[in-house]
């Protein structure tokens, strides 16, 4: 199983009980042999020229109120995240990690290089922030800064957290210990996490990579919209709905108007940038005709 669907799959499935486990594991075996049986499915999951938030997307539009709202979070993240190649294969390592924890079963978490296990870290990280507020990812990458600088700065703790052959209860029960009450639930699931599922000598760097991982998910979440004049709800409803299509997360638009942009709209959101300004029209025609272009281009006839 990829690094990045471990750690959802280990966010989603483990504060689940056993009945709902069971009906999860049972869907997810259903639609497995749903895809293996429908080659049209098959071929759609599989086509590498769809992107791979439309995906996600078909697999929602598929399964959404049909199933337990944790089978379509897991099986739409393996629709996104995974290259198209590789989604059956995920399905069923999914088939197989939803069915031993119905069973009561829990493997131990396997040891991964430093890079994957941050990835495992990120994609625990997204099952976290997907109903997280925007207002709330600064106390949260706040949180994770400060608890990353006081497990720099103080020695012994440090070694505690990173001694490979403490038990892992152990080192979790420390770090629960230290920051419960002290941080938000986010945040404390997160730090925890990082014992589990990161590198045991990278807790300090797994920290700092989880600070920077929220902002840029924050940034994918708040769409900056500049617009000439104001924009009506059905407008505002319309583009936020485009952007969720495009981004795959619930976004948040903040408007500021710009008289000066003339007319349409200027986007920005994470680094996507999209300008579909009057001025911003108006600035690539006079590219065009500008004194070098248009010689160029008369000269071409």
């Amino acid at each position: 199983m990829l690094p990045k669907v471990q750690g959802f799959v280990a966010a989603v499935l483990g504060p689940l009980g056993q009945g709902d486990l069971s009906t999860v594991a049972r869907e997810i075996r259903e639609f497995d042999s749903l895809v293996r049986s429908r080659n049209d499915i098959h071929d759609v999951l599989t086509d590498t020229s769809i992107a791979n938030i439309a995906r996600g997307n078909i697999v929602h539009e598929l399964l959404n109120g049909k199933v337990h709202p944790s089978t379509l979070r897991l099986l739409s993240y393996v629709a996104v995240h995974s290259p198209a190649q590789h989604v059956p294969k995920e399905i069923d390592e999914l088939v197989h990690a939803a069915h031993r924890l119905s069973e009561g079963l829990v493997d131990e978490v396997p040891s991964l290089s430093l890079l994957e296990a941050r990835r495992r870290v990120g994609g625990f990280a997204d099952a976290h922030l997907e109903d997280v507020s925007t207002d709330n990812f600064t106390g949260i990458e706040d949180d994770l800064f400060r608890w990353a600088r006081y497990v720099e700065a103080n020695g012994a703790l440090r070694r505690e957290l990173v001694d490979r052959d403490a038990p892992l209860q152990a080192r979790i029960s420390l770090t629960t210990e230290l920051l419960s009450g002290k941080v938000s639930a986010t945040a404390l699931a997160l730090a925890t996490y990082v014992i589990v599922g990161g590198r045991p000598r990278d807790v300090v760097g797994t920290l700092d990579f989880l600070v920077d991982y929220v902002a840029k998910s924050r940034d994918w979440r708040v769409a900056r919209v500049f617009t000439a004049r104001a924009m009506d709800n059905q407008t505002r409803e319309q583009l936020t709905a485009s952007l969720r299509a495009v981004s795959g997360k619930n976004v948040e638009l903040e408007v500021a108007e710009d008289p000066s942009l003339l007319g349409g709209v200027l986007v920005e959101m994470g680094d996507l940038r999209v300008d579909a300004t009057t001025r911003g029209r108006l600035g690539s025609l006079r590219d065009a005709v500008s004194p070098g272009h248009f010689y160029e281009s008369n000269s071409d006839r």
